[in-house]
């Protein structure tokens, strides 16, 4: 953990990540189709989905193990004036108490945690949704970790995730500047980005894709 704390403060203070400020695009599309409430933010960053949540109204909890990318998100919510609806917690998300069933909306965001999501899934309320994109092994020349250790095979978000009802899900290249700080310009990442919610059944209420925003994902 102070390995992982410090090697994100080393990139952060030296300026060898430059993290995107727009969130992930299927949040951003999708947003009025999510119950309002709470919300968490996991690996947050210098904020880029927390701090859209808290804009849209949600109280939110973001969580990442860097103090520099903390403290670079509390000055933007500062700035954006969010600073009263977003609480920042600089801590490895498994010394991190989530609760059960505490959270209407939970983003993760270039972040492996797999081993995380059972305690994410509890942390939902019912209904709650769960929005999770993440990099990919991919035999095309990408963008994003050095080593596919960092990356998920294609479908291992989709089948860690079968037990919620998931509303969609897809893998595929997109430029680096939409959603990463990774990479060149010219580049592209590869990835898979799951919206699911905390619910089962064969009759369900389903968003009406009419309602969802224009986010360009």
């Amino acid at each position: 953990m102070t390995d992982d704390r410090e090697r994100w403060n080393e990139r952060y203070d030296e300026g060898t990540f430059d993290p995107a400020d727009e969130p992930i695009p299927a949040l951003e599309r999708r947003i009025a189709t999510f119950p309002d409430g709470r919300a968490l933010d996991v690996a947050t960053g210098t904020g880029r989905n927390a701090l859209f949540l808290a804009e849209h109204g949600y109280d939110v909890d973001a969580v990442d193990i860097s103090d520099a990318a903390i403290e670079r998100a509390r000055e933007r919510a500062s700035d954006r004036g969010v600073a009263a609806n977003s609480n920042w917690i600089r801590a490895d998300l498994a010394e991190v108490d989530l609760g059960r069933g505490r959270y209407d909306v939970i983003t993760v965001g270039f972040f492996a945690a797999l081993e995380h999501l059972p305690a994410l899934k509890e942390a939902l309320t019912p209904g709650g949704v769960l929005v999770y994109e993440h990099h990919l092994r991919s035999s095309d020349p990408v963008a994003g970790p050095s080593t596919d250790r960092y990356r998920y095979r294609s479908n291992d978000l989709l089948r860690a995730c079968l037990d919620l009802t998931v509303l969609s899900y897809e893998e595929r290249r997109r430029p680096v500047g939409d959603g990463t700080g990774d990479g060149d310009d010219d580049d592209s990442i590869a990835v898979a980005t799951l919206v699911a919610r905390r619910s089962s059944g064969g009759t369900q209420s389903y968003p009406n894709r009419a309602a969802e925003t224009d986010g360009g994902g």
